[in-house]
């Protein structure tokens, strides 16, 4: 992914299923639909003859399930995980799924977000005697269950789930169900979808259904516990449901574009971005292109609604490794170039829209206006399908704090001139919103525009640390 170059990351992806005979084989497969949200890591934990059983490790999907791995996970059921990582929490201790094993039953999480009052609830349980093997905030769930054991394991769920704050899409697998929760804003994707009407699948995005073959039921609901075992599919709650509030990098960058939220389509929704920027800005240029593979469709978008023709102006390189390590500054440098090259006869002479669908330092994007003009762009404009990143994300996404974010206190103009562009342009808050069609009564409900406003829809809580500094699921 260019987001590699952007220093943008979404955390991870996780998928359940419940009622397979190839249930790991299955997990396998939604993982690969998955890796785009997390390339540091993967596993898949099944339950075999009142067993959990786990293999996981650091780097791709393909990396961790050679050979016979997947052999050594047989069972109906299993739960999968794929991380991205910071530098302070790599390691094979805190790579998902994570197993719990006590005499009372064993219990296996994975996990997409981050909790923002894990701190205090550590601190919590700490001063009652826990121990922490991980510094994972998954982990801090498996201590609150651990805590209610006097209550039946739904309630015991129930009671620790609703102790957490912040951003959080559990999948969890006991030796007889799979349970599967959703935090109340609903902040992370999380969709279900059937089998042959007998086999349940759960997934951050829809894309890992179609690669199974399994049919889009519906979205997990803010504040849902579902739980899924042998006796079918039930419905509950551990807390009521609070505003709307999905991710909406989401819709902007993160989820592959085959896939749906809450019944929206990413390439669509995308497309829309695209054309609501073309109706809040004019800009008069010979062509548009979008920078790979995120701004493609919100370049499609643009180009429908100006009437500028698209072209395929830049291209990625899909077989440089994913991770490019750079020894000196000249070869950090020509870090943009083994991504992406730009295609001269498209943008030789011509007046350039570079349509992306975000500026985080700014490092990247003044590459490639530099590229582009070296390849003999007239003029290069850029247009951003969304609005300024101006502010830290706590819920599990890897956007860094405010003082390195290139539009905190800058004005476009400045940051303009700081690219390198001719002109710059961003989408408006309310053109993100309406753009992507939620179709909630308020414009603000429905999305969490944190990184570009400042105001979160949860508390975050005075110790709560910035994405680079601590562990992220």
């Amino acid at each position: 992914m260019l987001s590699e170059l952007r220093g943008l990351n979404e955390e991870c992806g996780v998928f359940g299923i419940w009622g397979h005979d190839n249930a790991a084989q299955m997990a396998y497969y939604g993982l690969h639909a998955l890796q785009h949200r997390g390339q540091e890591a993967a596993g898949i934990c099944t339950v075999h003859d009142d067993h959990l059983l786990v293999e996981k490790g650091e780097g791709l999907v393909n990396d961790v399930f050679h050979g016979d791995r997947l052999n050594k996970l047989p069972g109906r059921s299993a739960i999968g995980h794929v991380r991205y990582t910071t530098e302070g929490g790599r390691g094979i201790e805190n790579v998902q799924p994570l197993v719990f094993r006590s005499t009372t039953g064993s219990l296996a999480i994975a996990h997409n977000g981050n909790v923002t009052n894990a701190s205090d609830l550590k601190r919590h349980l700490e001063r009652q005697g826990s121990i922490f093997q991980s510094t994972s905030d998954t982990e801090v769930l498996a201590h609150l269950i651990k805590k209610n054991i006097s209550y039946p394991q739904n309630e015991r769920l129930k009671k620790a789930l609703a102790q957490l704050q912040g951003a959080f899409a559990f999948v969890l697998l006991t030796e007889d169900a799979l349970y599967v929760a959703q935090d109340p804003n609903g902040m992370r994707p999380l969709s279900l979808g059937c089998i042959g009407g007998e086999t349940w699948v759960v997934a951050s995005e829809t894309s890992a259904f179609d690669l199974i073959g399994a049919e889009t039921v519906r979205s997990v609901e803010p504040g849902e516990l579902v739980i899924i075992d042998d006796k079918g599919i039930r419905s509950d709650r551990f807390a009521p449901k609070a505003n709307r509030a999905i991710c909406s990098m989401e819709y902007i960058y993160f989820s592959r574009p085959d896939s749906d939220i809450d019944g929206i389509n990413i390439h669509m929704a995308r497309k829309r971005l695209g054309k609501r920027l073309a109706q809040e800005v004019r800009i008069e240029a010979d062509v548009v292109t979008g920078v790979p593979d995120s701004s493609i469709s919100a370049a499609i978008g643009f180009a429908e609604e100006s009437g500028i023709p698209y072209e395929m102006g830049l291209i990625k390189n899909r077989y440089v490794g994913r991770t490019f390590i750079q020894p000196s500054q000249e070869l950090r440098e020509r870090g943009v170039k083994m991504k992406l090259s730009p295609v001269r006869q498209v943008v030789e002479g011509k007046r350039v829209v570079m349509v992306d669908d975000s500026i985080v330092r700014g490092t990247t994007s003044r590459r490639i206006v530099k590229m582009l003009r070296d390849a003999g762009a007239k003029e290069v404009h850029v247009a951003i399908s969304a609005p300024p990143l101006i502010a830290p994300c706590f819920y599990g996404v890897d956007i860094s704090t405010d003082s390195d974010l290139i539009a905190t206190g800058r004005t476009p103009e400045e940051i303009c001139e700081l690219i390198g562009a001719d002109s710059l342009q961003f989408l408006s808050a309310e053109g993100l919103v309406e753009a992507v069609g939620r179709n909630d009564e308020d414009p603000n409900r429905g999305h969490c525009l944190g990184c570009f406003t400042g105001n979160y829809p949860t508390n975050i809580f005075a110790d709560t640390k910035l994405p680079h500094e601590k562990e992220r699921v």
